[in-house]
């Protein structure tokens, strides 16, 4: 790879990286949100960053109708992503308890590492595979921090609905790499794509309840610009022009992050879980991201 590809490399991950921000900020705007029912929180998110992306189109000239031009592999990747990941993870926090349906829908980052060993031009070392193990173990235990984890046979069909969203979210972002000549922008018509349906599934499934107080709709509006919006863009670029071990490492800051997030904000407590998950996602991303280090070197 010659200094100006590892340099594009860098960027895109540090842009990928940029996600990782964003989504700290996904539990704050849900807990300033608690009487809005999961799928229309869902749907409204999903709308406020559809629309934003067809004004940003309309801002610089361009037809939106350009950018829902693509393939329809494209579009069943970039919809079932968006939507089955949510869809699955609202069904698995319905069916199981929410500490137990957390544990093992974070394993995504780690399937993330794994499944990018399969892509061309692609190789794991092993401090990618120990960087996302450092990361995992720091969540475990800034979970388990929540309260008593208990697995049980009851529960079963809400831990396959974390899991297979886990799959889902890992699948989505990987396969991206494959339709790297499919542009960003394209994510503004899976989003919305995403919100028609969303907005389906809630008045099918749901009672609508519409925000009574500013912060409220601040709050949605947050989450549509920003953890819901902006994030899956970066990502999209991260996945399909920067490293994909590297940003499965780093993915589990988001956990860390929003913790922090919501300790400073009175909605958390600080603990000595909350600081050693902090040196151990901490050492697992400086160790996973090892390869750009040597590279900018």
């Amino acid at each position: 790879m010659t200094a100006p590809e590892s340099a594009a490399r860098r960027r895109a991950t540090l842009i990928g990286g940029i996600a990782i921000l964003l989504w700290a900020a996904l539990a704050l705007f849900t807990a300033l949100t608690p009487s809005i029912p999961a799928l229309q929180l869902n749907a409204m998110s999903f709308s406020v960053a559809g629309l934003a992306a067809i004004a940003l189109w309309l801002a610089r000239g361009e037809n939106p109708l350009r950018h829902l031009r693509q393939p329809p592999l494209a579009w069943a990747l970039g919809v079932s992503g968006l939507l089955g990941y949510h869809a699955l993870y609202f069904l698995a926090l319905k069916l199981a308890p929410p500490l137990e349906a957390s544990l093992i829908n974070y394993l995504w980052p780690l399937l993330i590492v794994v499944f990018s060993g399969l892509l061309p031009g692609e190789r794991l070392r092993w401090f990618h595979l120990a960087g996302v193990a450092l990361g995992l173990i720091g969540t475990v235990n800034l979970v388990l921090g929540r309260g008593e984890v208990a697995f049980e046979a009851q529960h079963l069909a809400g831990y396959a609905a974390a899991l297979a969203a886990a799959l889902t979210w890992s699948t989505y972002s990987v396969l991206s790499r494959r339709f790297a000549a499919v542009p960003t922008d394209a994510v503004g018509g899976f989003c919305i794509a995403t919100a028609l349906l969303s907005w389906g599934m809630h008045f099918a499934l749901e009672t609508s309840v519409w925000p009574a107080a500013t912060g409220e709709w601040l709050a949605v509006l947050g989450l549509g610009l920003g953890p819901v919006g902006l994030a899956f863009f970066c990502w999209d670029h991260g996945m399909k022009r920067g490293d994909i071990r590297a940003l499965g490492s780093m993915a589990y800051a988001a956990p860390l992050l929003s913790t922090l997030l919501l300790i400073a904000f009175g909605q958390g407590q600080a603990s000595w879980r909350v600081a050693l998950a902090c040196a151990l996602i901490i050492a697992g991303a400086l160790l996973g991201t090892g390869d750009l280090r040597q590279k900018k070197a």
